[in-house]
């Protein structure tokens, strides 16, 4: 009953195919917790078939598959499933499964009587066998889908995970096991992933604290600010995967350029640390955080364990940036006592980060 229950959710899921393109390709993949798999993908079988160009009128399609013979039915058929398999790479622990592919639609009211109709269908199917003793299952979609809705069922999982992964790009390891391991190995990827997104990605974010270590000259008053840049980020970085808070992505980046640009040319302007600052470092946070939610939902953070993949992706992003800031140290700290240091280190980083986030500005306002 429960296997039941997944396949229609997931056959629910994969919207009929309207037109012959991949600009939206909805994915499903169910686990039946006995060891087998399908994964279920809408597309359009024809096209793909007959290696025509996704964009091909339907109707051109259409009599083109219809005045194949049964023998180069047969291979139109094999020559879909061949384009499938090397279209999506499915994987277990980094290897491929050998899967079966059929076509549920062929032959039935589903593809001839379709708003477009079609005879091999608007599904196909992949069938295989979880390989003994398997951690995590991945998938890569080849460049030719331009975005893959991907859904992933698992008897084990409270709900769905749900990714969206851009051309060529493979969707994060789902973890096949209990949930404490799921729990665990979620927290831990989104860690690694939060981490990497400031070393080596973030670029801006670097920026941004590299402007806050060069004018505090102690320690106290640095962790301060951070400590008001973390709490702030990570209350906007909640509340927008919530979907409580929600603004477009190009006013957000180009106010987190303008941020950055601000700290730069304070530190030139100024020498002496004002009390105010952390409070505006506060602010500059909560907009970093709409930043960071971004690129959280880019990477298709799983609904079904919302929390640890938050929890891990922001930390990884605090030690991402106490990482920047022991480099830094590491750099320079052994001359922020001396008198040429505001002059020749301070004032030239400093006018460095502004005109680079001024470029950003520019850059981003224009879109």
């Amino acid at each position: 009953m429960g296997k039941l229950v997944l396949c229609l959710a997931a056959l629910l899921a994969l919207a009929p195919a309207r037109a012959h393109d991949f600009e939206i390709t909805t994915v499903a993949v169910i686990f039946d917790g006995r060891g087998g798999f399908q994964l279920d993908i809408g597309a359009d079988i024809d096209a793909i078939a007959l290696g025509l160009d996704p964009a091909t009128d339907s109707a051109v399609v259409a009599a083109r598959m219809e005045a194949l013979t049964p023998d180069e039915l047969d291979e139109a058929r094999e020559r879909a499933r061949k384009r499938l398999r090397e279209w999506l790479t499915l994987s277990f622990d980094g290897d491929s499964p050998e899967t079966t592919i059929d076509f549920p639609h062929y032959g039935t009211p589903a593809a001839t009587a379709a708003e477009i109709p079609t005879v091999l269908g608007t599904l196909a199917r992949f069938r295989g066998s979880v390989p003994e003793g398997a951690r995590e299952f991945a998938l890569r979609a080849d460049r030719v889908f331009k975005v893959v809705d991907l859904k992933v069922f698992h008897p084990q999982a409270g709900a769905p995970a749900d990714y969206t992964l851009r051309p060529g790009e493979a969707s994060p390891p789902f973890v096949l096991g209990a949930a404490e391991q799921v729990e665990q190995s979620v927290f831990w990827r989104y860690l690694a992933l939060g981490f990497e997104h400031i070393l080596p990605k973030g670029l801006d974010h670097i920026l941004f604290v590299l402007g806050l270590f060069l004018l505090s000259t102690h320690w106290k008053p640095l962790l301060w600010q951070v400590t008001a840049f973390t709490v702030a980020h990570s209350v906007t970085l909640a509340l927008s995967m919530l979907g409580v808070v929600s603004l477009p992505e190009r006013p957000v980046e180009t106010l987190i350029a303008l941020s950055i640009a601000y700290v730069g040319i304070e530190n030139v302007l100024t020498s002496r640390l004002h009390a105010w600052r952390t409070a505006l470092v506060f602010a500059f946070g909560l907009l970093h955080g709409l930043g960071f939610a971004g690129v959280l939902q880019e990477l298709g953070a799983p609904t079904d364990r919302f929390v640890p993949a938050l929890v891990g992706f922001n930390l990884g992003v605090e030690l991402g940036q106490l990482a920047v800031l022991a480099l830094a140290f590491a750099a320079v700290g052994w001359c922020r006592a001396k008198d040429w240091y505001r002059p020749g280190v301070v004032v030239p980083a400093s006018l460095a980060i502004a005109a680079v986030a001024l470029y950003w500005t520019w850059e981003r306002a224009l879109g």
